[in-house]
């Protein structure tokens, strides 16, 4: 029981490093990024909230006792995904190496196991019906960024749980849209997505 505890502490403290690294580096690529002017409205990221929820998710992941692999390449994940949430909301842009980088360890550290088929598929199954909306609506209505956040999310949860997980976030980003009266204009989709992806994340599989 102590060592679990212990395990919780000290993931808690590395996942809350891991966050604020992400909302700093996020801070640091936004200064050379010009936002688009018909781009989403730019705004202040919670960084503090960001921070206490990948400290609350790496406690849970250390009293589950998830493998030091596993523990290492999640840990990399919410780096990532807070830093994708931040890049939007700050321009509405999120540059590449915050998705496609950890895309690949995902792989890579699936690979290693001898189960990369799975991650694999489920990016492709969750990266087709986005990139088909960014594509219908010329990235105003999903952006590319958004379209590779998503993949990754596939990759990170699997079937079916990041298809329920993504859907959800799209039906959380409509109704929040439609009650500030803002169906008409673009909006940080991120933040949606990395809620929905750092769900997911904390839901034990069987």
């Amino acid at each position: 029981m102590a060592l679990h505890w212990l395990s919780a502490i000290l993931c808690a403290v590395i996942f809350g490093f891991g966050g604020f690294l992400g909302a700093r580096m996020a801070e640091e690529a936004c200064k050379s990024i010009v936002p688009f002017e018909d781009g989403p409205r730019t705004g202040k990221p919670p960084v503090g909230i960001l921070i206490g929820c990948g400290a609350l998710l790496g406690a849970g992941l250390g009293a589950r006792g998830v493998p030091l692999l596993g523990l290492i390449v999640l840990c990399i994940l919410i780096w990532a995904l807070v830093a994708c949430w931040c890049c939007d909301v700050l321009t509405g842009i999120i540059p590449d190496y915050f998705t496609l980088a950890p895309l690949a360890l995902i792989l890579v550290a699936s690979a290693i196991g001898h189960q990369w088929i799975p991650p694999l598929f489920s990016a492709i199954v969750v990266f087709l019906p986005f990139a088909f909306t960014a594509l219908i609506s010329k990235g105003r209505g999903m952006g590319w960024g958004d379209v590779k956040l998503a993949a990754l999310g596939g990759a990170a949860l699997g079937m079916p749980l990041s298809f329920f997980a993504l859907a959800g976030a799209c039906m959380a980003a409509v109704a929040v849209s439609s009650i500030r009266k803002r169906t008409t204009e673009p909006m940080a989709f991120a933040p949606y997505l990395v809620g929905a992806i750092a769900i997911g994340i904390n839901v034990p599989m069987p």
